[in-house]
């Protein structure tokens, strides 16, 4: 039997998708959460929020009122999930979640966190790759639904953690995704949470990932402005 050169087995390794950008669905009750939300996608959305748990969290508390003041008019979903990475998210709109419907004027997309981990951490490119694979799969379903897409949030008390230095290698990445709103209007709202100095605040994220009720006001006042921009 021949061998392979091992220069061509590097170049077939080198340009294998990262895990981010690969479709991949999760266990039984993230399935269900899934066919709800694709059930839900039948009254047709205007304003879609897709992500994480961090998405998912305006579902309770002080983030539901806010969300019924801010977003309950302009006819907004929520298709959360806790703990998807970008390949989960990506699963789930090649799988129904954007079937079959009248297209969202307005998705707000926030996802990349969980792929730095803490269990099996990818490299940002995993996030950068799969962001990308999910404005190509809206785009693909909905040629006319615009993307508010939101830099990842910062993570860490303190500038120096590590954490901090892979969100910004994907949010410098997700950045040049924006075209100005003709499609999507990349936004970056990390310092909003920061104190001077850069150190997180624990009043917006009280375990330096997921927000508080003032962390999701302080959210929703953020994008009110670019997203009617981008609902005109």
């Amino acid at each position: 039997m021949a061998r392979i050169p091992v220069a061509i087995l590097c170049s077939a390794f080198l340009l294998q998708e990262p895990p981010g950008a690969i479709p991949a669905p999760k266990g039984a009750g993230w399935r269900k959460c899934h066919l709800d939300f694709v059930g839900e996608a039948q009254k047709g959305p205007e304003v879609l929020f897709l992500g994480d748990s961090l998405t998912d969290g305006w579902r309770s508390g002080a983030a539901k009122k806010i969300w019924d003041a801010t977003f309950g008019p302009l006819k907004a979903a929520n298709f959360g999930i806790p703990g998807d990475r970008t390949q989960h998210v990506l699963w789930r709109l090649q799988n129904g979640e954007l079937d079959g419907i009248p297209p969202p004027r307005v998705v707000v997309l926030l996802v990349g966190t969980n792929n730095l981990g803490p269990n099996e951490p990818e490299p940002p490119s995993g996030a950068i790759a799969g962001i990308g694979a999910i404005l190509k799969q809206i785009h693909r379903k909905s040629e006319t639904t615009k993307v508010l897409l939101l830099g990842v949030f910062p993570r860490g008390e303190k500038p120096e953690d590590p954490l901090r230095a892979a969100v910004k290698d994907i949010n410098d990445a997700i950045a040049t995704f924006d075209d100005l709103g003709k499609t999507v209007r990349f936004l970056d709202l990390g310092e909003k949470f920061l104190a001077p100095g850069g150190l997180l605040l624990r009043e917006l994220m009280p375990d330096f990932l997921h927000l508080s009720g003032k962390g999701y006001q302080v959210w929703a006042d953020a994008i009110r402005e670019p997203l009617d921009t981008l609902l005109r």
